[in-house]
């Protein structure tokens, strides 16, 4: 056991017990550069009560930080948010040391996975309106489902003002400092805009309905189940989550695109200063040069995307599939898209890009460009004057 982790209080008699993943590079198959924090809240009244646990591998971190404070077996209540095991990894260890405590999940998907998952415990399951009382304190339940999965539950400690959000407002985001104030306010914004287009983004409508439904509470801090706790820009993320949940798009445009001898990277330069000459900011992403994820962060809330491949064994790019497979699942809403690409014989590419955007929801705004080898000037100045004469 890591018995130098020790709990952090966060409030009266209220501990962060959770573990920093100062390691990890990939989550839900998407790159996380800044690593990541799995987030567990002990709360110590009449009745103890840990909301959360951890990633199985980080169970040692945990258990020394909560036995900083308390016996684990002194707990009394589990609260388990979601069932997936970044938050309840460690729940059959933990319930093994406390086998009296009862385990609180929504119904009935929380009761269905859990017990799927780690077989048939103490569980209660729970409905929105639901509370508990440890004495001083109240645990009231409000279930989120499908965000991001079914089971997904917030609970909220009035007494406190506290909401314990589970995935809600986090961020793949490992630190030392465990609230906004004490980190770069802009970093945790873009890691936070990160997990919301990477994890929550096809769940737009689901978050609205959340934010209505917590519309009424008065939040003082919000725990989150990844990365910092908000407690002096709390006004500030609610706000981003209301715009992103709307699917809010700016007047910006991402070119995307991979290639072979340089074509159809030609191309991407034209579009993307095309778009500037229409005072259209635009960012330029070689595929095999930038990770998905950071990639579709910007592709969120920018209104126009075009997307490159040459043609390979009568397919796009391995690379462009995999980044429009990647886009489909996240379903996005509101932007207008074009598909481009250069060919030596086949040219299938394009047409098969198209496709993909249209199935992703998309918007075509300019009907498929396709170049033989390499572009020409002419061809060029053809392709810039169709962007600037779009009707956009």
């Amino acid at each position: 056991m890591m018995n130098n982790c020790k709990a952090i209080q966060i409030g009266e008699k209220i501990f962060w017990t959770g573990a920093v993943d100062w390691s990890m590079r990939n989550f839900h198959g998407y790159e996380t550069s800044r690593g990541s924090s799995y987030n567990a809240y002990l709360i110590v009244d009449e009745k103890i009560a840990l909301i959360d646990t951890a990633k199985i591998e980080f169970k040692d971190e945990l258990l020394a930080r909560i036995s900083s404070v308390v016996e684990p077996s002194k707990i009394d209540f589990i609260i388990s948010s979601h069932v997936e095991p970044d938050h309840s990894g460690a729940l059959k260890e933990i319930a093994s040391l406390a086998p009296d405590a009862q385990i609180f999940t929504t119904n009935p998907n929380g009761l269905k996975g859990l017990t799927n998952r780690y077989g048939k415990l103490n569980f209660k399951a729970v409905k929105a309106g639901d509370e508990i009382s440890l004495g001083k304190r109240t645990l009231k339940f409000i279930p989120t489902p499908m965000l991001h999965w079914p089971d997904s539950m917030v609970t909220f400690c009035p007494e406190e003002k506290i909401l314990f959000s589970n995935d809600a407002f986090g961020q793949h985001l490992a630190t030392s400092l465990r609230f906004d104030d004490e980190n770069n306010l802009e970093t945790i914004l873009r890691e936070a805009k990160k997990y919301y287009a990477n994890i929550l983004m096809p769940f737009g409508k689901q978050a609205q309905t959340a934010l209505k439904a917590l519309g009424d509470l008065e939040i003082k801090m919000i725990a989150t189940g990844h990365g910092i706790i908000w407690r002096t820009n709390i006004e500030k993320i609610l706000n981003c989550y209301k715009k992103w949940s709307a699917g809010t798009v700016e007047e910006r445009a991402v070119v995307v695109f991979d290639t072979m001898w340089h074509s159809t990277e030609i191309l991407a330069r034209t579009i993307t200063e095309a778009f500037a000459k229409r005072k259209i900011p635009a960012t330029f992403y070689d595929i095999k040069k930038t990770p998905l994820a950071e990639i579709i962060t910007d592709v969120f809330t920018s209104k126009y995307l075009a997307v490159g491949s040459p043609t390979l064994n009568n397919q796009m790019m391995p690379t462009v599939a995999a980044f429009l497979c990647y886009l489909k699942g996240l379903r996005p809403v509101n932007h207008k898209a074009f598909a481009f690409g250069s060919y030596g014989w086949g040219g299938q590419s394009i047409a098969q890009v198209e496709d993909e955007l249209k199935a992703a929801g998309c918007e075509i705004i300019l009907d498929k460009v396709r170049v033989a080898n390499l572009p020409t000037a002419a061809q060029l100045e053809d392709l810039t004057e169709k962007i600037l004469s779009l009707d956009l």
